[in-house]
């Protein structure tokens, strides 16, 4: 079995202090294999920011990390550096590679960079993109469970996030699924959910991990992704929120992800 610890939008720069310590003591406790970064990991994409996301890392004590860049992440007033190196300095933090993936026995993990240095907030997929990642889904090999991390959800369940959804959803949802896509990891707008997928598959959406940012009625969450080959799920995610008043994360719902429902994604 490999466990997954997804981490979205830390907003390093509006972390609070007593919300990373709990993240750092659930990691150490539970050791994850694998700890997703789903983008945003820094409020203005400044080099202090990211050092303290590296921290962050390094304290986690994960041993494989995947992360992608959220829009948050290139720099958003210093212009010349937006427009000749929009990445530099997550790459400086997190590697060149901005599309990393990462294979096991029972894993296919496939990163996509939705941002664009032209946007501000919202992300796009390329039909490139789109093309790739349903080739690399439709060679995965017997056993695996097949799962992409975005930054911009493709799907909501609010009217107000549908400015959120990604530019190019429609073709990613109709080609991932029918190549076989088991989940689709995201974050950007906070709000934790999992909701099944008309073309095949789950969407998880991850809350803000460590951040003041939160939205009304959803406050600093992750989520823990179980993967095992050997059982009927596709997977098993538990959404764990920080609690104050217990002073860590707590195990909040657990969704046993069976075979794809034909609901309609909105």
């Amino acid at each position: 079995m490999t466990l997954l610890l997804q981490v979205s939008d830390p907003h390093f720069g509006t972390e609070r202090p007593a919300v990373v310590e709990a993240l750092v003591r659930l990691a150490l406790a539970l050791k994850p294999q694998v700890l997703l970064l789903s983008g945003d990991i820094t409020q203005r994409a400044t080099r202090a920011q990211f050092v303290a996301a590296q921290a962050l890392v390094q304290r986690l004590q994960v041993p494989h990390c995947l992360a992608v860049p959220g829009n948050h992440d290139i720099p958003l007033f210093q212009l010349p550096l937006r427009l000749l190196r929009p990445y530099a300095r997550y790459s400086a933090a997190f590697g060149a590679e901005l599309e990393p993936s990462l294979e096991a026995d029972d894993l296919l993990l496939l990163a996509v960079n939705t941002t664009r240095w032209w946007r501000h907030a919202d992300g796009q997929l390329s039909a490139a993109q789109v093309a790739r990642v349903a080739q690399r889904l439709a060679r995965a090999r017997p056993g695996q469970r097949r799962v992409v991390m975005v930054h911009q959800p493709l799907v909501v369940t609010r009217p107000e996030d549908e400015k959120n959804r990604l530019h190019g959803h429609a073709a990613a949802l109709q080609a991932w699924g029918a190549a076989g896509v088991d989940l689709i990891v995201g974050g950007h707008i906070h709000l934790p959910f999992v909701l099944p997928l008309a073309g095949g598959g789950w969407a998880v959406q991850a809350g803000t991990a460590v951040s003041r940012r939160v939205r009304p009625g959803a406050g600093n969450s992750v989520n823990l992704i179980r993967i095992d080959a050997a059982a009927s799920e596709r997977a098993v995610v538990e959404r764990w929120d920080h609690d104050p008043a217990q002073g860590g994360f707590v195990p909040r719902e657990m969704h046993r992800l069976l075979a794809p429902l034909q609901h309609p994604a909105r």
